[in-house]
């Protein structure tokens, strides 16, 4: 185990300390892919919060603090409205309570867009006021300039290929890509700028497999999928997903729990004893000492 627990007397809550163990860097990450072959693949979930980066820190390699959280959290519509704040609190609280895994924080959308140095300054906001250890921006090689600009200024940078939920309005919707020619063609090549440019690891996201193996084997950085393959060099998902937090999930997420339907019947079972008078009993209650 990556964490280890002490009981906060003064709020009853349980807080991390660290084992004696270092956390995960960027290089080390990067070295996990020698001469394209990536022999351990990496393990990357979404975390939000300080509890959650506790109980997913030792299983990971990465947590990636995503701007999903504006659906995921917040009930947006969409990534798009997510702002720089709040990134910047959530990955500090991931940060606070992970002590293994890098943390990754994804940019904003308009955080980055305009030029290399607006990406400078919001990366530098991110990793100053979270203690991340990278941040993952959106698009092809219309960014390599910014990756690299970023990269030779000390940000690592992870990318993101194929389909880019900021992009959502231009594309028209959140189907696989890359089933055309020219689009499939778009897609690695794109992972291919982004490698060159300095990114360290690539997402590759809902594109038809035989795209995500090929971006895969074209560049010498490790590719992350989602909803691409399992031949890419490590995996990620959005952990309220694959918790069953949702009724609906992508196709491509796997359910290893259905944490929703535990939630629902703990409180169901809550309100039963709330309403019939049998909580709080006597273990939950103060009694005058004799």
């Amino acid at each position: 185990m990556s964490t280890t627990f002490q009981l906060d007397t003064s709020t009853s809550r349980a807080t991390p300390t660290p084992a004696p163990m270092k956390r995960l860097t960027v290089p080390k990450i990067r070295a996990r892919k020698q001469d394209g072959v990536t022999a351990e693949p990496i393990v990357m979930l979404t975390a939000y919060t300080a509890r959650q980066a506790q109980l997913l820190d030792a299983a990971c390699d990465l947590l990636l603090v995503g701007d999903s959280l504006g659906q995921v959290i917040y009930g947006l519509p969409s990534t798009i409205p997510v702002t720089l704040e709040m990134m910047a609190n959530h990955a500090a609280a991931v940060v606070r309570g992970s002590y293994h895994a890098a943390v990754i924080v994804d940019m904003p959308f308009g955080s980055y867009e305009q030029s290399p140095q607006q990406a400078f300054e919001s990366a530098a906001y991110l990793l100053k006021a979270s203690g991340a250890a990278a941040v993952k921006l959106e698009g092809g090689a219309a960014m390599a300039e910014t990756v690299s600009f970023l990269n030779t200024r000390g940000i690592p940078v992870m990318g993101h290929v194929g389909l880019t939920p900021q992009a959502v309005n231009v594309l028209g919707g959140y189907m696989a890509r890359g089933r055309s020619e020219a689009e499939a063609d778009k897609i690695v090549s794109d992972a291919v700028a982004l490698d060159e440019a300095g990114a360290f690891a690539v997402v590759v996201e809902g594109v038809v497999e035989p795209i995500a193996i090929a971006a895969t084997r074209a560049v010498s950085c490790p590719t992350i999928g989602i909803g691409a393959s399992a031949h890419c060099d490590g995996q990620v998902l959005v952990t309220e997903d694959m918790l069953g937090m949702f009724e609906r999930v992508p196709r491509f997420v796997k359910r290893y729990e259905d944490i929703a339907s535990t939630i629902q019947g703990a409180a169901e079972k809550y309100a039963e004893e709330v309403r019939t008078r049998a909580f709080p009993g006597p273990d939950q209650t103060y009694q005058p000492r004799d």
